[in-house]
Order: structure tokens, then C-alpha cells, then sequence
């Protein structure tokens, strides 16, 4: 407790009257330009990861980032939902996942949590979807590398459980609305998106890519051409970060500090079993 009263006390001398002009604005309503939905897990802050500042996120975060299905529970989360889309107007919405999530765990041993934690028992019961598809699909796995491909699978099932709301199947109709699946590496601090088109994980700056830039690096990625030199934007490479003119560089694999293996089971997602 000290030191989260020694910390209220620099954000006040410091970050506060800094800002003063920001919050000023923020005191007349927010208008957050992404709803954010990820882990309650103490390693997780949306903002940091981002870079955002106040009120530029609208946050949901629970045991394991799920959104139970439009009419299975009546919890805060379709509500929030439905708010930040509706009242707010938001037009992006991003799904975070992370590595070494202790509710996917949780999802993977469920008979055992029962009578240790039947609260806990009862909301993973929301990820059933998951824990099925990940039973039945990906009975080789095991460990880590069952962790790993459980907790991708799963942010692709609140993606859907999603489009399951009146407010989003609408907005979606409309192409007023997009939705995007990260995961977030602990370790290294890297963050994966899924891409719907390749059914993969990869680099988010690679979303940003015009589709002609896309295929080629989606193509080097995977194997199918040898790595060319192209024209990438500014900022694409953490190295480029200091310039703001377009950077000659290597198609490589979207994330390299991750093992062969690791890549392999995380991007490939639920299309692993396929190839």
C-alpha cells in the first residue's frame, strides 16, 4: 500500500501536471478509437504495450480475455461490448492473448478447478469452444507447445464469440468494423497478430502493408520464395524507428526471436493439423 500512495503521489506532481490539458478534455468524455480486450493477468498493461495514453483505449479484461457468446452470460462484458461500440462509436477492436496465461491452464485441467475454484470453473466454461477444438484437433501436443497453440486458438474463438452480437454482426455487415487477434510474448515482448488471410500469426506491422507487400512477405515467410529486398514503410523495422523515409530490408520471418518451433505451432493456428 505505501508504495501505491507514493506512486499516486508522482503521477499527481509529475504525470498529472504534464497533462493537465489532457485531462482537462478527458473531463467532458472519453472517446476511445479501440476497444482493447485482453488478460486481467498482472503482466499484461495494454497502455504500456501500445503506447497509448488515457482515453485512448476502452478496456475489458478477464481471466483469460473471453466473451462469452450474445445471451450466455449477463456479465459486464456484452455490455461493455455493446457500449463501447455503440455509444462510443469505436471501430476497431483488438483481442490479446499472451503467453504462459494461467486461465488457459485453468482450461486445459477444468475437472480440477471444479471444487478448488468453481468460480473460476464456471467462467472457463465460457472457453469450451476452445478447450474442444484444442481436445480433439491438437491430441499430440502436450506442455508447453499445448499452452502455446491453446492459447491461440482461444483468441480466435472470441473473435468469433464476438459476431455473435447484434451490434457487431451490424457493424461488420457495414464494413464499419474491424476486429483483430494478437497474442503477446511475455518473454520477449513482442506482440503476434493473426492474419485471416494466410491463417497465421504474424508481424502486426504486416497488416499495415499494402496486399501487394503482403503476399510477398507472406510468400518469403513461408517458404515459397527466397527473401528479396523491397520497399517497406517507415517504422517497419524496430531499427528504422529514427527514420522516416521508406528502408531497403530483407523479407524474413515476421517475428525471428521465437524458435523454429515455436513459430510453427503458434502461426499456423488452427490450420496446423491441416497442411
Amino acid at each position: 500500500m505505501r508504495k501505491l500512495i507514493a506512486g499516486l503521489r508522482q503521477f499527481r506532481s509529475s504525470y498529472y501536471s504534464t497533462h493537465r490539458d489532457l485531462f482537462e478534455q478527458l473531463a467532458h468524455g472519453q472517446k476511445p478509437r479501440v476497444l482493447f480486450i485482453t488478460c486481467s493477468d498482472s503482466r499484461i498493461d495494454p497502455n504500456l504495450m501500445t503506447q497509448t495514453d488515457i482515453g485512448e483505449l476502452f478496456i475489458i479484461r478477464n481471466a483469460g480475455n473471453i466473451i462469452p457468446p450474445f445471451g450466455a452470460a449477463n456479465g459486464g462484458e456484452g455490455a461493455a461490448v455493446e457500449y463501447a461500440i455503440h455509444a462510443l462509436g469505436i471501430e476497431q477492436i483488438v483481442v490479446c492473448g499472451h503467453s504462459h496465461c494461467g486461465a488457459m491452464k485453468g482450461l486445459l485441467q477444468l475437472g480440477q478447478l471444479e471444487e478448488q475454484m468453481p468460480l473460476v470453473y464456471d467462467w472457463l466454461r465460457h472457453a469450451e469452444a476452445t478447450r474442444r477444438l484444442v481436445k480433439e484437433n491438437y491430441a499430440h501436443y502436450e506442455g508447453e507447445a499445448l499452452l502455446e497453440v491453446t492459447v491461440a486458438e482461444n483468441v480466435l474463438t472470441q473473435i468469433e464469440n464476438l459476431k455473435t452480437y447484434p451490434v457487431i454482426h451490424s457493424k461488420l455487415y457495414q464494413n464499419k468494423l474491424h476486429i483483430y487477434g494478437w497474442i503477446y510474448m511475455i518473454e520477449t515482448g513482442e506482440i503476434l497478430a493473426y492474419d485471416p488471410e494466410t491463417h497465421s500469426y504474424v508481424h502486426p506491422q504486416s497488416q499495415l502493408l499494402d496486399t501487394a507487400q503482403q503476399d510477398l512477405i507472406s510468400d518469403a515467410a513461408h517458404g515459397n520464395v527466397p527473401p528479396v529486398a523491397c520497399e517497406l514503410p517507415a517504422g517497419y523495422l524496430e531499427d528504422d524507428a529514427e527514420t522516416s523515409s521508406p528502408v531497403q530490408s530483407e523479407v524474413l520471418n515476421p517475428v525471428q526471436r521465437l524458435s523454429t518451433e515455436q513459430m510453427e505451432r503458434i502461426y499456423r493456428g488452427s490450420h496446423a493439423k491441416k497442411r
